[in-house]
């Protein structure tokens, strides 16, 4: 699949690239999107941390008092949660949300991540993210002529520090190195723009 590298300053065309496709081709699998992005969430979940409870503090099970004629309740245990120091009733348990996800199935997610974005025309590559001036408002610019509203840029290394400024105030609009691309966030954004050397380190990262 051949698709036109375009230049972010004024959207002028600069060239062809080759996408190879098995990253950039696969049959869209909703199934390997779902399985991917849960995955994704659920590791972003914290464990919650663990409450003692009734049979796990270290208190006396001997009886407070007599059954009758003490005049207060007939207590039984100092564990009881309505004691300082007792169990705590219903507290927080700890559960699992760190779900395993094999290594195939993941570059599988990515790499059908893309191919749904290069089939529906939101992939755009472009040059490099380096422009003359890092302003938000130069920025504002090249991203009208490129028709985009809301973006996920990526680069194969460090993004590009005045790209980076230019772009810090943008709503909708996040970059990314290639090491971090994922699919979740591809997929909330509406248009994907890469660099020539994302595009090869994207391959590389898949196909590794």
């Amino acid at each position: 699949m051949k698709i036109q590298v375009k230049t972010l300053s004024d959207a002028a065309d600069a060239g062809e690239i080759e996408l190879n496709d098995d990253v950039f081709g696969k049959e869209p699998r909703l199934d390997i999107l779902h399985r991917v992005v849960t995955w994704q969430l659920e590791k972003r979940r914290g464990t919650a941390r663990k409450a003692r409870e009734r049979s796990e503090v270290a208190r006396t099970g001997k009886k407070l008092g007599n059954q009758k004629g003490g005049g207060s309740a007939r207590h039984g245990n100092r564990g009881a949660p309505q004691f300082i120091g007792g169990g705590k009733a219903h507290g927080p348990r700890v559960r699992d949300f760190d779900p395993g996800l094999n290594k195939k199935i993941r570059r599988l997610g990515l790499a059908t991540a893309l191919s749904v974005k290069a089939q529906e025309g939101k992939l755009i590559v472009v040059e490099s993210f380096e422009i003359s001036d890092a302003k938000t408002k130069s920025f504002l610019g090249a991203l009208g002529g490129l028709g985009i509203t809301s973006g996920l840029f990526i680069d194969a290394g460090v993004i590009d520090a005045g790209f980076a400024r230019a772009a810090a105030n943008v709503p909708h609009i996040d970059a990314l190195p290639a090491i971090g691309a994922n699919v979740y966030d591809i997929l909330n954004h509406d248009t994907l723009v890469l660099t020539r050397a994302a595009v090869s380190a994207l391959e590389a990262r898949v196909n590794g």
